[in-house]
């Protein structure tokens, strides 16, 4: 078996779709599992939903409405036909988001998110999994909830592998094509659940690993993963190969081409992972693998935005020692902040923090009831791995340095 991934920019308008069949036609689809993210922005407008619907407006109606008719033009130029089979299931699974909507009494926002934007992914597979066999290409739809098993930790759940990996091998069975959602699963109540932004990656290793799959291919709009995102920095290179280390180690400072979860499964099973272009599926893009040097070994430069700087100090000029940071970072798990970067000194502690959930004001409140607080919005986390003495002098040039921190392979940079 072999997993395929496609993000969300791949299937963004029927031309992706298309382009789909172009892959599988070049690359063969017999024992391939196809993990399929929502289409183009749809994940952006369906949190726009979930924003409207929370604050107590009807205009969520209005953008539901928006992102279906999106879906339907699709549809109408895939088939060439009105009323389809999938354009019934299609208005029912929205149907269904409207239903859900409407009755839910529930006032987490983390658990309706999962129940909303879900339905992405819901829709783009079934778009894709019905033209596929309309031209001629057998395949199987997969509901990834009756095989992602979770707990209910809502918007970034916890996976329950022995769960997961006994529902995979009930549910993926046969050499036929597979198409599933990637992001989504669900938990033992079977209310849907994801795996975090950009967690469709994690899917398909989550598959590839509980099927012991060949290999995993991300299909991308870029040619591999490149030491930049061409999108932020110029003149960016191809990787051509990595190590699991060196992706994880990318990962884990926001590498965007590859989800930060997604190689721990793969290495434990040795899996190769590759990142290639959708566009250009003969070229060889980028290979990470077990032992693997990195090739070229070039400065590679990774941004996180819209973070946020705490430094906190002691009151009466005490160490900032064990008993203190083990009640900051107690506070930080509280309020469910992700840590990008620490640092501390005898009397102060630094923070670098991602508020994606809106908790920064109920951690202020707390953290000031015992410390110090100064608090920097929107700044930039800039971090180059295999740094060079210049690797930095554009970034200073152009930025404010708010924090410097350096180990012998990695600079970070944290700036205004």
């Amino acid at each position: 078996m072999r997993v395929f991934k496609f993000g969300g920019a791949s299937i963004k308008d029927v031309e992706g779709v298309k382009n789909i069949v172009n892959v599988l036609t070049e690359t063969g689809q017999k024992n391939t599992l196809v993990v399929v993210s929502a289409m183009g922005k749809t994940t952006n407008a369906m949190e726009g939903v979930v924003d409207a619907y929370f604050n107590q407006t009807e205009a969520y109606k209005s953008v539901l409405q928006e992102i279906e008719a999106f879906h339907q033009i699709i549809i109408d130029a895939l088939f060439e036909a009105p009323n389809t089979p999938v354009s019934k299931r299609v208005k029912h699974l929205f149907e269904q988001c409207h239903t859900f909507l409407a009755s839910n009494r529930s006032p987490n926002e983390a658990f309706v998110y999962d129940q909303v934007v879900s339905y992405g992914e819901l829709v783009s597979t079934s778009i894709i999994c019905a033209y596929l066999n309309h031209i001629g290409m057998p395949a199987e739809w997969v509901d990834a909830r009756a095989c992602i098993k979770t707990d209910n930790f809502y918007r970034s759940a916890h996976l329950d592998w022995e769960r997961t990996q006994t529902a995979i091998q009930d549910q993926i069975q046969g050499s036929v094509l597979k198409i599933t959602q990637g992001f989504i699963g669900s938990d033992e109540n079977n209310f849907t659940t994801t795996l975090g932004r950009e967690g469709s990656d994690y899917s398909a290793a989550i598959f590839a690993y509980c099927l012991g799959a060949t290999d995993v291919t991300i299909w991308k709009d870029v040619p591999g993963v490149l030491n930049a995102d061409p999108r932020v920095f110029d003149k960016t290179q191809l990787l051509h190969h990595i190590s699991y280390q060196e992706a994880i180690e990318l990962a884990f400072y926001g590498a965007s081409v590859i989800h930060p979860k997604t190689l721990q499964p793969l290495q434990r099973k040795e899996i190769p992972l590759f990142v290639k272009s959708f566009l250009n599926p003969t070229e060889s893009g980028t290979q990470v693998g077990k032992g693997v040097r990195m090739r070229p070994k070039v400065p590679c430069y990774i941004v996180k935005k819209g973070l946020s700087l705490l430094r906190l100090s002691t009151r009466d000029f005490s160490f900032v020692v064990e008993d203190n940071i083990s009640d900051i970072f107690r506070l930080l798990h509280k309020h469910k902040m992700s840590v990008d970067l620490i640092q501390n000194s005898a009397i102060s502690f630094s923070v670098c923090v991602n508020d994606k959930y809106h908790n920064m004001q109920t951690l202020l409140h707390a953290l000031r009831a015992r410390f110090d607080v100064q608090h920097t919005k929107d700044v930039s986390l800039y971090t180059i791995r295999h740094f060079e003495e210049d690797s930095a002098t554009a970034l200073l040039k152009s930025h404010q340095l708010v924090l410097e921190q350096r180990t012998e392979t990695t600079l970070q940079l944290v700036m205004k």
